[in-house]
């Protein structure tokens, strides 16, 4: 009988040393597929190539074993399996530092590799909790605001041909943009922001040059929203109060929203958002086909006598308002799946550019000539004020998206690799304490104050914007993604076959459509600097006027007046 209890225990550790090293084997083939993949092409983005998702200590996911193996080995072999793909993890990168040179190999030995929040603990906040479709609608909450008004003007002043074409290419390319973000993303699990990936691309210099724009982009975003929230404010109470009241009101009641410190429960907001703005559209195109206030024929080509610097300001608001990218790589931390971004970013690109041609073209059908920006104000008196009032959660909602992204930049920041020395209580991103809490709180309240004194001091806020978007957002939804895509084919081989040189060809457009954007929209908004400053503009900094009917009347070169409403509208 102790012969036979013998044999089986023999048995049984022979089948527990086959499958360990069959799972050491898997572990090997792991390494050696991941040395393969780098050999692969990257023309066309494949989200599919990175799998830091469904690993656990850098080796396949459990589910491949079988489950005889999984309930067999003992923790002391999984306690030294993981241990041994550790030390091929410090071994590969030991070899990739020895063998690259340059910024990028400098900073990824440097800097923390692992995704900033892959130290969450049971009891502890949870980031990485979106599905893809809650993603997905936080990003339709950030691109798809307020700027969508601005494009039935856009196409009265390109004509109606060649602003279909850009509303249509620039949509495509933005995809192709966004898949390049995700797949960057994911060969650097560690990047959070642009500021992160610009270090991975330059060094900590240039990193920390492209977090200053982010960060600064993110601040005028929401001086904006505030600021639309007061235009809005007075045009639906007949301006019944000062507009430095429902600034502050604006300001206090978006501050109050981003106090949540996951994207998770921004995500039910989102969607409020989302049913706003159709609803919003919806409202003011029925009202406008109704009315018909046209006057003149839709014209197909721009008028010959548009000035170069406005019909590129109108190119702008077609390309801001697919300017989302800039909070890509923190809505990828946040994904259950990291790999799922492309379904996430297909929704968001399936809606926008659904909703902008709709809106652009059949708003400037039926409004033609008399188009104005926002497109709401084309609406009746009654209408336009049921429109801002439908459109209130996308003007709150899309600034609150953009301001938690700019807090949590400054969060993750300070507080990424605290806790891994060892010190009492952990990583505070993680806490749930006073101080943890406070904070978030703090930073988030420094944020909007800041975006508050913006929106009430800068009386051409427009100018401000543009220029600032010119300066970041030109980089940020295009040139950079085309750097992004060298970065990751260095040294493959740019022109070895159709495949590598067509991507080598889209990559080097979209650094050149970053770079375009940025020179001539600084020309531009300068140009208009330029005009606005011979303008006498009602009202001024911290004023009380009623900036939702604000004149600006004044003389420009060759004794033409020009009228206008001083109003700031946020292209994303």
């Amino acid at each position: 009988m102790s012969f036979i209890k013998a044999a089986g225990n023999a048995r049984q550790l022979s089948v527990i040393e086959s499958a360990y090293s069959q799972e050491l084997d898997s572990t090997t083939m792991h390494d050696s597929s991941e040395d393969s993949t780098d050999q692969k092409d990257f023309a066309v983005p494949d989200i599919s190539l990175a799998t830091s998702s469904s690993t656990i200590g850098g080796t396949q996911d459990p589910s491949q074993m079988s489950s005889l193996t999984l309930n067999l080995l003992s923790n002391d072999d999984l306690h030294h399996q993981r241990q041994a793909s550790k030390d091929i993890e410090k071994s590969d990168a030991a070899t990739l530092s020895s063998d690259e040179s340059g910024p990028q190999v400098a900073e990824m030995v440097n800097h923390d590799k692992q995704d900033p929040f892959a130290q969450e603990a049971e009891g502890g906040v949870q980031y990485r909790t979106m599905a893809w479709w809650q993603a997905g609608m936080v990003m339709i909450a950030e691109t798809v605001s307020l700027g969508i008004l601005s494009l039935p003007s856009a196409l009265a002043t390109l004509g109606l041909i060649p602003g279909l074409i850009l509303l249509l290419s620039l949509g495509g390319l933005s995809t192709y943009t966004g898949l390049v973000i995700g797949q960057f993303k994911l060969r650097h699990p560690h990047i959070h922001s642009m500021a992160d990936a610009g270090m991975v691309l330059f060094g900590r210099i240039g990193g920390e040059i492209i977090g200053v724009g982010q960060l600064l982009f993110f601040v005028f975003i929401m001086g904006s929203h505030i600021l639309t929230f007061s235009i809005m404010m007075n045009a639906i109470t007949s301006h019944a109060a000062c507009t430095i009241v429902f600034m502050l009101v604006g300001m206090v009641l978006s501050f109050l929203l981003t106090i949540p410190r996951t994207l998770k429960n921004l995500s039910w907001w989102s969607i409020t958002s989302f049913i706003s703005i159709i609803a919003a559209v919806t409202i003011t195109m029925a009202s406008i086909s109704v009315s018909r206030p046209r006057t003149g024929k839709v014209d197909l080509w721009p008028d010959a006598d548009v000035a170069f610097h406005q019909a590129f300001l109108a190119v702008t608001n077609i390309v801001f308002a697919y300017a989302g990218h800039v909070a890509f790589f923190t809505f990828i931390s946040e994904l259950r799946k990291p790999e799922d971004f492309p379904k996430a970013l297909c929704l968001l690109q399936g809606c926008d550019v659904a909703m902008y041609v709709i809106t652009a073209v059949v708003i400037y059908h039926f409004a033609g000539d008399q188009v104005k920006s926002p497109a709401l104000d084309s609406a009746g008196p009654l209408i336009r004020k049921v429109a801002y009032g439908v459109a209130i959660p996308t003007i709150v909602v899309a600034g609150v998206v953009n301001g938690h992204v700019a807090v949590k930049y400054l969060y993750v920041r300070l507080f990424r690799n605290s806790g891994q020395d060892g010190g009492k209580g952990g990583n505070i991103m993680y806490q749930t304490t006073f101080k943890a809490r406070g904070i978030w709180v703090a930073i988030n309240a420094v944020l909007w104050l800041v975006a508050w004194v913006i929106a009430e001091g800068v009386p051409v806020f427009n100018d401000l914007l543009g220029l600032t978007s010119a300066l970041f957002a030109s980089w940020f939804t295009f040139g950079l993604s085309g750097l992004f895509w060298f970065s990751l084919n260095r040294g493959r081989g740019w022109w070895k076959n159709w495949r590598m040189a067509l991507g080598s060809l889209v990559a080097a457009l979209c650094f050149l459509i970053g770079l375009l954007i940025c020179v001539i929209g600084l020309y531009a908004s300068s140009m208009s600097i330029r005009e606005n400053s011979q303008r006498k503009m009602a009202g001024g900094s911290f004023s009380c006027a009623d900036n939702s009917g604000a004149k600006m009347v004044g003389h420009l070169d060759g004794g033409k007046v020009v009228e206008g409403r001083a109003l700031a509208i946020c292209s994303i």
